[in-house]
């Protein structure tokens, strides 16, 4: 698949937001320990950004998946990871399942302001103790006339400490194992923002452990079919998979820009450290599996416009960015020599942000075990 100069405008227009209304700002958010979502999200609204593949009758695009690949790479120009993920939460993880099975009653009410940007989303599935294995899942809601009581608790939220509402995966019935899930829309009201995470990286971004006691939410608010929420965010998790890939091979390329950019400046025994040949030969070939990931991601997209179930080229695509982002981050941080170890320089942000790659939306073992058993394999 080939981007055409539609994209390119819009690549343009993407990258000037991540210049000037992102970038300028991210140390302020970093040390803040969040970003204020409720400012940037109509910003990037204006855009498109939060609804480039949703329906122009809530204030979506309309566009094809390519435009979401093209911004979630110039994501990855930004000089701090969890702005992008923030973006990535709100448009390719919490409102998927919402735009393709909510009600036209729920779109209108909770789809259409979140891609106004005037109303901040999270998704809410992960809990204490459960880690990826989602079969565990205790939330629990139970049906009291044309309500849900939700009980129960979620950990990681990321936007959770500042969202509106939840795309929240909760047990409906007495089934267990991976049956018997809804997701539902829970305005965040009477939920507790238990307290908020200290993260290794991408501190600007707000992780949250949430706390449900008894919140009625109406039963109107489920997503799809009451019973199917498990099957709806399985769908859902290839989107922020791809999304993730998207993004990090913006990341790397960007990395591998500046440092080249670095090594024929910086002078290293009276020659400039690019003449040095494993530096050189190191950077391409890092700079070949970046190539490699971005064909992939491209063929993956091509795929998912055609109508293909995409399920293994995303896993493959996020194992594969989780494990060439740490390599990259490191590599870049080592040429930079000891300024790349200062909290000054770039390098080492990113080896900290980029390191939640290989362990959210799906750890790598959990991406080994899904391709194992779709290649038939006992995982």
């Amino acid at each position: 698949m080939r981007l055409n100069e539609d994209h390119s405008a819009f690549r343009d227009s993407v990258r000037r937001f991540v210049d000037t209304e992102v970038n300028p700002h991210v140390d302020a958010w970093e040390a803040a320990g969040r970003a204020p979502l409720h400012d940037l999200f109509p910003k990037a609204a204006a855009l498109g950004l939060l609804g480039l593949e949703y329906d122009p009758e809530y204030g979506g695009e309309g566009a094809d998946p390519s435009f979401q690949l093209v911004a979630a790479e110039e994501y990855g120009r930004m000089h701090a990871g969890g702005v992008g993920m923030a973006l990535g939460v709100q448009a390719m993880m919490a409102t998927p399942s919402l735009h393709e099975f909510g009600s036209a009653e729920l779109k209108e009410r909770y789809l259409k302001p979140a891609i106004a940007g005037t109303a901040v989303t999270a998704i809410a599935v992960t809990e204490p103790d459960t880690g990826s294995d989602v079969s565990r899942l205790r939330t629990r809601a139970v049906r009291d006339g044309d309500d849900w009581v939700i009980t129960g608790r979620k950990v990681y939220i990321t936007n959770g400490a500042q969202a509106d509402w939840l795309c929240l995966l909760a047990r409906t019935s007495d089934e267990g194992g991976y049956r018997g899930m809804s997701q539902i829309v829970v305005p965040t009201t009477d939920v507790e923002v238990a307290r908020t995470f200290d993260k290794l990286g991408n501190r600007c971004s707000d992780t949250a452990e949430l706390v449900l006691d008894e919140v009625r939410v109406p039963v109107a608010n489920t997503i799809g079919a009451v019973g199917r929420g498990f099957q709806q965010q399985m769908r859902q998790f290839v989107t922020e998979r791809m999304f993730a890939a998207y993004t990090t091979a913006g990341q790397c390329q960007y990395a591998l820009d500046r440092t080249r950019a670095f090594v024929r400046d910086r002078q290293v025994f009276g020659r400039p450290l690019a003449d040095r040949q494993y530096v050189a030969f190191r950077l391409t070939e890092l700079q070949a599996e970046v190539d490699l990931l971005r064909s992939h991601n491209l063929q993956a997209c091509e795929a998912l416009m055609a109508g293909e179930d995409i399920t293994r080229m995303a896993t493959v695509a996020k194992l594969k960015a989780g494990r060439l982002i740490r390599e990259v981050a490191d590599w870049c941080l080592q040429f930079h020599g000891g300024a790349g170890y200062l909290e000054e320089t770039w390098t080492a942000r990113m080896l900290r942000d980029v390191r939640l790659t290989s362990i959210g939306a799906g750890a790598d073992e959990v991406m080994l075990q899904v391709l194992a058993r779709l290649d038939g394999l006992p995982a």
